[in-house]
């Protein structure tokens, strides 16, 4: 329950970035961690992997990375909200199934822009509200992850269903104008580098969650 109080007073006061309406599902969850549990099973010999989870809020998705990790595998989160990322510490210090991994996890208080990494990882996870950032922002996310990743590596991320080209018929011109610009970045991403899209009808609003796997060399998202 403190972490849905605290959830929703920050959708109230950071729509933009806060983004989601309601705190994502444990079906969203497992959708969006698939990925993960797979390279799992086929890391040779118990390979460690390293996760990276970006934006994870009151960690709806958190939760359930934290129960899959090994002792091998480094987990890394990227939250720029301080409530939230005050309630994620109290997380990996209260609660018994995050402070098993937290001498293997360490939160970053940036933007993923600022963020750097020694290595690059395996397995991405997004909660980041794509659809709510200027072209400008989401081409420069995009650019990151792929910066973050190891050739191979799989990115995921999730968006409601529908709702961007039902605000491109109903949006005021300028917002339709940035939502096109958006499918022009994130499209061709979606051409190119998915290899999944799980549909997830349990969660409010039901949502798409896409799978990508990096390129073998850098992709720019713009010029």
């Amino acid at each position: 329950m403190v972490h849905h109080r605290e959830f929703f007073r920050q959708f109230r006061q950071q729509f933009e970035t806060t983004g989601a309406i309601a705190p994502s599902s444990r079906f969203l969850a497992k959708a969006i961690t698939g990925p993960l549990v797979q390279k799992q099973r086929q890391s040779e010999n118990g390979a460690p992997l390293r996760v990276l989870e970006v934006g994870p809020g009151t960690g709806a998705f958190t939760k359930l990375i934290v129960r899959q990790l090994r002792p091998q595998d480094q987990f890394d989160l990227v939250e720029i909200n301080d409530d939230f990322a005050n309630l994620l510490e109290l997380s990996f210090e209260n609660d018994p199934h995050w402070n098993n991994v937290s001498e293997q996890s360490e939160l970053h208080r940036c933007p993923l822009q600022d963020f750097d990494a020694a290595e690059p990882y395996d397995v991405i996870i997004s909660g980041l509200p794509l659809n709510n950032f200027s072209p400008e922002l989401v081409a420069s996310i995009f650019d990151q992850f792929w910066r973050l990743l190891k050739p191979g590596g799989s990115l995921s991320y999730f968006e409601y269903m529908y709702i961007r080209s039902a605000k491109k018929k109903l949006a005021a011109k300028s917002e339709r104008e940035r939502l096109h610009q958006l499918d022009e970045i994130i499209k061709p991403f979606l051409k190119s580098q998915r290899f999944k899209r799980s549909w997830v009808f349990l969660n409010v609003p039901p949502a798409w969650v896409q799978h990508l796997t990096a390129p073998a060399t850098a992709t720019p998202s713009h010029g």
